[in-house]
């Protein structure tokens, strides 16, 4: 395959995350035959170098003949990748040019040996490439690689480990060392079939069943509490162990926000009046983030979920199940592994019920009472506190709300940011939600 069809190719893939970089080289790796009978399967790994010196790598995986016309398997054949799975139930160890790719199953995974049959390819990803088994298996591939062990895979084999049930149970793995880099490819997971997505059944049950929904969101604080003390549980694990938080990663946490804030009131438009309780105010917000962060201990980090919000969740029978471990999508692999408060988590949780809410009444007319965010917060604070371990939180309730409302000042500014550029007609919930962590901080100091 020619270098100029292979960047032909690759940009126009919409997991392709440089499109507005300019391709000056592009290179092939390595490659590995997965299946060499037809049709043919071959993994490539494939370096996309730009003009300004960056460089991606990117994994393919084409059926057919690299040198004549290859089809991308995940795109024209998906059913292709149940080789792939195959290779994950008898254990393959493969043979590139430079490195190899193994192929690994997960212990006690009784669904790995069922007969495949119909494949489909899940339209709406956008950064990855993840093909549905019979509604009981979900293959993920991670197109853009970086070196290191994918967080998800890294998560989900350790709360296996700790026996935390309420994830998608880990099938099998696959993964690349030796030439380019060492990372992971891919991984298999169960696909929990007629599951209801956190964030839909959310409009659904605020709109029409409320005090069931606040029911359900007491449950959810104790599946989130019991997910961190999990995750907190293994003090001879380097990666997942425990630590103290040093003076300087509490000032790069103060200093990342007050940037951020500074950066985003500066260029607030005057005249707008869905502003109007936090224009100009950011000098204001700054110095109670400045006194919050100087009061009292931060409790310890563990590594967390990252990313977590309603979308995140799925509601199987009547309890919860946690998803997508990969962390936040922009950040870079090292970034998402960093451990964190556990409080983070919480925040981008408590900031998901403001939004539901109003989602509720812009999308589907509902009439919310006043109070209804205030008990959301209220029932799953209530039950997180409740089951969480407390030596990995700030000692005492006062520090607890400090330093939660750092995190949740940082969510909400980052969200005016993005609501200004992309959502107009929503500005008014981060607006609402930095209104009240001023008032509530102002109160509290």
């Amino acid at each position: 395959m020619d270098e100029s069809a292979l960047i032909d190719h690759v940009t126009r893939q919409r997991w392709y995350g440089a499109k507005s970089r300019t391709v000056s080289h592009s290179e092939l790796l390595d490659t590995v035959a997965i299946r060499q009978a037809e049709p043919q399967l071959t993994l490539a790994l494939v370096e996309m170098r730009y003009d300004t010196g960056a460089h991606d790598i990117y994994q393919l995986l084409f059926s057919g003949n690299l040198d004549a016309d290859p089809v991308d398997v995940l795109a024209g054949d998906a059913g292709s990748a149940r080789e792939i799975v195959s290779a994950m139930r008898t254990g393959l160890t493969l043979q590139g040019s430079q490195g190899v790719a193994e192929f690994r199953p997960a212990e006690d995974f009784s669904a790995l040996g069922r007969e495949l049959g119909a494949a489909k390819l899940v339209s709406s990803e956008q950064s990855n490439s993840s093909i549905i088994f019979d509604d009981a298996l979900i293959l993920k591939v991670f197109r853009h690689l970086e070196p290191g062990i994918n967080p998800e895979l890294e998560m989900l084999r350790f709360l296996t480990e700790q026996g935390f049930r309420n994830i998608p149970a880990l099938g099998g793995w696959y993964a690349y060392s030796g030439g380019p880099l060492t990372a992971t490819l891919g991984l298999l997971q169960e696909y929990v079939a007629g599951a209801a997505g956190g964030w839909e059944l959310a409009l659904d049950e605020i709109t029409d069943a409320p005090e069931r929904f606040l029911d359900r969101l007491g449950r959810l604080g104790e599946v989130t509490a019991q997910m961190h003390t999990a995750l907190g549980a293994d003090p001879s694990d380097p990666a997942f162990a425990p630590e103290e938080p040093s003076f300087e990663s509490l000032g790069l946490l103060t200093a990342t926000v007050d940037e951020e804030i500074a950066r985003v009131f500066l260029t607030l438009p005057d005249d707008d009046e869905r502003l109007g309780p936090i224009l100009g105010r950011g000098e204001e917000v700054r110095e109670q983030l400045r006194l919050l962060t100087h009061a009292g201990s931060s409790g310890r980090v563990i590594r967390t979920h990252g990313d977590y919000h309603l979308g995140q969740t799925l509601m199987d029978g009547n309890d919860w199940v946690i998803l997508d471990f990969e962390g936040e999508p922009a950040r870079t692999l090292v970034e998402r592994r960093r451990k964190r408060s556990p409080l983070r988590d919480v925040a981008g949780m408590l900031r998901s019920f403001a939004y539901a809410a109003t989602a509720a009444e812009l999308t589907r007319g509902a009439e919310i009472p006043e109070s209804w965010e205030e008990r959301a917060r209220e029932r799953f604070l209530e039950s997180y506190l409740d089951t969480v371990d407390a030596s990995l939180l700030p000692a005492g309730g006062a520090a607890i709300e400090r330093l939660l409302a750092v995190f949740e000042l940082e969510k909400a500014v980052y969200e005016l940011r993005y609501e200004l550029d992309n959502r107009p007609d929503w500005v008014g919930i981060p607006v609402a939600g930095i209104e009240r962590l001023m008032n509530a901080a102002a109160e509290a100091l």
